[in-house]
């Protein structure tokens, strides 16, 4: 039986641009009311403004979801908004790129505050509320990177296989209830995710500026389609989407060579850009 999303009530984060504000979209089209929460507040505005239909409660917040109190108040901030909550969608999340010894400690903790941290928190701020909900989900992001692990990705990869493995033990542990849990595994999708990325303070500016063209190169997906995709799959339960073609090609490789998937996957991404391919042969300044 397909969730029924008209007259239910979803929060959004990172919700002001794309995939989260793409989501909003198609909720909204669905007749799904929304409780939309970003830290950009003059987009998170203009998405509240794109998904106004007739009929539809719309409410949006300023939200850091690495904040430990705000998001410990945010579920009271919704409901004086709304009756209920039944769809809690976990799509904040921001871009680290660099290899191990190029990162430290700090980067790594502000990635995974954000991206990891994040949805735990969110996830035990309202999972009182989902327990309420006749039809509740909990819709959590990873990525193309929490199916495989490339060079140069350390920081995001082990924040994207986090968010995996927590969903994954979540879900058999909610099996008892009426709670579901979908994990997304988006590849490129054109979003500003890469723009406002956190690359190697070594890199030249030319090497950075040829690294972030790679990642639009790559963006096979528009952020409209991939949140038409993600709402299609939440509302036939599925537990695990994975978006895209090189997404899905990916987590193929993966599943047939799970130790020695790189020697494939590898291959395509050397041939692109001089500032990549030098990058993962360890030719950094």
């Amino acid at each position: 039986m397909r969730l029924k999303l008209r007259g239910q009530t979803a929060v959004v984060t990172g919700a002001a641009s794309g995939i989260g504000r793409a989501i909003a979209v198609s909720l909204a089209r669905r007749g799904c009311n929304l409780a939309l929460a970003d830290i950009d507040d003059e987009s998170l505005k203009r998405t509240a403004e794109k998904v106004a239909v007739e009929g539809v409660a719309i409410s949006s917040h300023h939200l850091d979801v690495s904040d430990r109190a705000a998001v410990a108040a945010f579920p009271e901030q919704v409901l004086a908004e709304h009756a209920g909550v039944d769809l809690l969608i976990n799509n904040a999340g921001v871009a680290l790129v660099g290899y191990f010894d190029d990162t430290t400690d700090a980067d790594f903790e502000w990635l995974f505050e954000i991206n990891f941290w994040g949805i735990v928190r969110m996830t035990r701020a309202f999972l009182p509320l989902l327990h309420k909900s006749q039809d509740p989900r909990i819709v959590n992001m990873s990525s193309i990177f929490g199916l495989m692990a490339p060079p140069g990705q350390t920081a995001y990869a082990a924040s994207k296989f986090a968010v995996r493995g927590f969903s994954e033990s979540l879900r058999h542990e909610l099996a008892a209830t009426p709670i579901g849990v979908t994990v997304v595994y988006p590849g490129g999708v054109g979003t500003l995710l890469i723009k406002h990325a956190r690359l190697p303070k070594t890199l030249s500016a030319k090497e950075d500026r040829e690294l972030r063209r790679f990642a639009e190169r790559t963006q096979f997906t528009t952020a409209e389609n991939a949140g038409e995709a993600i709402v299609r799959g939440v509302e036939k339960r599925r537990a695990r989407i994975v978006l895209g073609p090189d997404a899905k090609w990916a987590a193929f490789v993966q599943w047939l060579m799970p130790v020695k998937y790189w020697n494939v996957l590898g291959a395509g991404w050397k041939k692109e850009g001089n500032a990549m391919q030098a990058y993962q042969s360890g030719n950094r300044p």
